[in-house]
């Protein structure tokens, strides 16, 4: 379906001029030189905005005067109060928020049959791709069967949302669905579905050229603002009307700028750097505002990194935290597999309409903070809040402090676990997940944490036996470079099997614990704790049977898996013994920044990203089989519990 544009947009609209091919586009420097206003020095992430407003300018919803205020905005200081209409390009849904709006549809459908009308007539406008990522469930764990295990119970008890999802797919134009097991939608929109600048045929009949902007009814939907595309969260009613072609209405924003310096030191990682990050903005406060980051010393940070950072924008508070173009978007663009003809049309557009992060890059912010990298540490988060950011070297004094200012219980209260030798305390770790879209994305953590995995293997250690240990990739390629790396099989060893492909544990699919561990939890009154490579930590998320959750980079969680407890300082006191007594440190299982580097580049490959994504659309065996109708309104099933026509 061609995209509508606006009829007086014209006067900005020019031709962008490729290899191979021409393209219109609608370009900032030209609106200016017409008197448009002063736009060079806006952000790039408005400048996002702004070409969405020359793009769809009409007169009517888009107005001369609403692209004037973007110069006005420049020459206030980066304020406005101007209302606009924004227009996404695309909808991101994922199947707990996105089933509700293929409902609405699928009604929506049978309303107009019922009327005499054409029921071809109902479909998304704006295109829509929906990922199967919150539905598996952490039932087994620490062994190889973990994984189809959990993936026949998903389907046991999601099948009829899956038979629906799954005639929605055919049924409907514009709309996609990625089937479960694939992995998780922010991962998948980065990896896979994202382009950074989009191309489509307008109600003209024309090719035109515009970035890749998006809405998703998942509020980490900001991860992919680390690719340069503008996204983020939105609840269920503003999805559905985006999918149907209806503007957002929104207030042009204030944009902070973060300047980033210097460079991360030897033993720390993408989780520490966005833990600080998370701290120092939400204590800014930045609630309502664009957060862009920039400065030199966006030369040295990765791609995955950028995404990490972007990806805890709801965590900072801010609607997004984005990351302009340059030289490492176009190598990320390349390693996962996408087109050389849309890598070259990213930097072309990029430099041509003023995208591009240049050495030169100085634009407007409203405001401003600076971290120089070389001063993050090694960090945690917690127990009950993402911005409560805590020095490894400070993390058992922390811990002992919440027992007695937050959690008000003793600390060492040994249970007895029915059938085991061991006993519980307060602090112990009953959960260490490595789950989210935040570090599973991040190929650097989570080789790291294979590494880790592989030394502890090699000294004969493993998991302390009330720790529920697991995995969860964000993606089938996150398995594919662990595999090809030799790690996953180090990671097995210590309980770190593959559970599934989906959120788990980071939005409370953490599964059961070991009953006789719950009921000595209950009995004690004990403050058990997980740690988590996830975004967020509320009391009450991750599992109803603990009460501190803190994040940590995945080597860490691996780490206080070995040492199952929080109340131990892990910088400098033994974490475990070996069989034989000796005395197993921190330094002993932490793997060098040049070890993981070398790793990385030896096993995520273009070709890995390419293989796993060849068939995206078309899931496994299981999803092949299921069974649906194939009408092109829906069979509601008069049994069903959960999908029913809607009065």
């Amino acid at each position: 379906m061609p995209i509508t544009v606006g009829q007086d947009s014209a006067r900005a609209r020019k031709t962008l001029t490729l290899k191979d091919t021409s393209l219109a586009y609608y370009s900032i420097p030209e609106a200016e030189a017409r008197g448009l206003g002063a736009f060079s020095r806006l952000p790039a992430a408005l400048k996002v905005v702004l070409e969405n407003m020359l793009r769809f300018e009409d007169g009517k919803t888009v107005t001369l005067d609403d692209i004037k205020a973007f110069g006005d905005w420049v020459q206030n200081g980066g304020k406005s109060t101007r209302e606009i209409a924004y227009r996404a390009a695309r909808v991101l849904m994922q199947d707990f928020t996105g089933v509700p709006a293929v409902v609405d549809l699928a009604a929506m459908r049978d309303g107009i049959k019922a009327l005499g009308g054409d029921a071809q007539q109902i479909n998304p406008l704006a295109p829509v791709d929906l990922v199967i990522d919150h539905s598996v469930m952490i039932d087994e764990f620490g062994n190889p069967r973990a994984f189809q295990m959990n993936v026949d119970r998903e389907y046991e008890r999601n099948m009829e949302r899956y038979q629906f999802l799954k005639w929605g797919q055919s049924a409907f134009n514009n709309f996609r669905v990625v089937p479960p097991g694939t992995g998780i939608c922010h991962q998948v929109n980065l990896e896979y579905l994202s382009q950074t600048i989009w191309t489509d045929t307008d109600q003209n009949g024309a090719e035109v050229a515009y970035p890749d902007t998006l809405v998703g009814t998942d509020s980490h939907t900001t991860m992919v603002n680390g690719l340069a595309v503008l996204g983020w969260g939105v609840g269920g009613i503003e999805a559905e009307a985006a999918m149907l072609g209806q503007p957002i209405s929104m207030l042009i924003p204030e944009v902070v700028g973060f300047k980033l310096t210097g460079q991360m030191s030897e033993g720390t990682t993408a989780t520490d750097l966005v833990l600080k990050v998370v701290a120092m903005l939400r204590e800014k406060g930045v609630v309502g505002k664009f957060v862009e980051f920039y400065g030199e010393g966006l030369d040295r940070l990765p791609l995955a990194d950028r995404a990490t950072i972007a990806n805890m924008a709801p965590e900072y508070g801010a609607t997004c935290g984005f990351f302009p173009i340059d030289d490492e978007t176009l190598r990320y663009l390349r390693g996962t597999g996408r087109d050389e003809t849309r890598v070259n049309l990213v930097e072309a557009y990029a430099k041509e309409n003023g995208f591009w992060r240049g050495a030169d890059y100085a634009p407007v912010y409203t405001d401003t903070l600076h971290l120089d990298m070389s001063e993050v540490v090694p960090a945690i988060s917690g127990p009950k809040r993402p911005q409560d950011l805590v020095a490894l070297t400070d993390a058992r004094s922390a811990f002992r402090r919440e027992m007695e200012e937050t959690f008000k219980r003793p600390l060492n209260k040994d249970i007895t676990v029915k059938g085991e030798d061991y006993t519980l305390s307060s602090g112990d770790v009953v959960i260490a997940s490595i789950t989210s879209c935040t570090n599973t994305s991040n190929p650097y953590v989570m080789i790291g944490a294979g590494l880790v995995a592989k030394k502890a293997a090699a000294l004969g250690i493993t998991r302390k036996p009330w720790v529920k240990t697991s995995l969860a990739p964000g993606s089938q390629v996150v398995s594919a470079y662990l595999e090809a790396a030799g790690l996953q099989e180090e990671l097995d060893k210590i309980g770190f099997n593959l559970v599934g492909y989906g959120c788990t544990t980071c939005i409370g699919n953490s599964g059961p614990l070991q009953p006789e561990i719950s009921q000595a939890i209950a009995e004690g009154d004990l403050v058990a704790t997980s740690v988590l490579s996830g975004n967020r930590n509320f009391e009450g998320r991750i599992s109803p049977d603990v009460r501190a959750n803190y994040l940590a980079s995945p080597p860490l969680v691996v780490v206080y898996a070995l040492a199952g407890t929080m109340d131990i300082d892990i910088s400098k006191d033994p974490i475990t013994q070996t069989a034989d007594g000796k005395d197993v440190y921190l330094k002993d299982l932490w793997p060098s920044t040049e070890e993981i580097a070398a790793l990385v580049e030896k096993t995520v490959t273009r070709a890995a990203f390419q293989e796993k994504y060849a068939a995206v659309f078309k899931g496994d065996e299981k999803w092949q089989a299921v069974k649906t109708s194939t009408g092109e309104t829906y069979d509601w099933p008069s049994a069903s519990t959960y999908v029913q026509n809607p009065p």
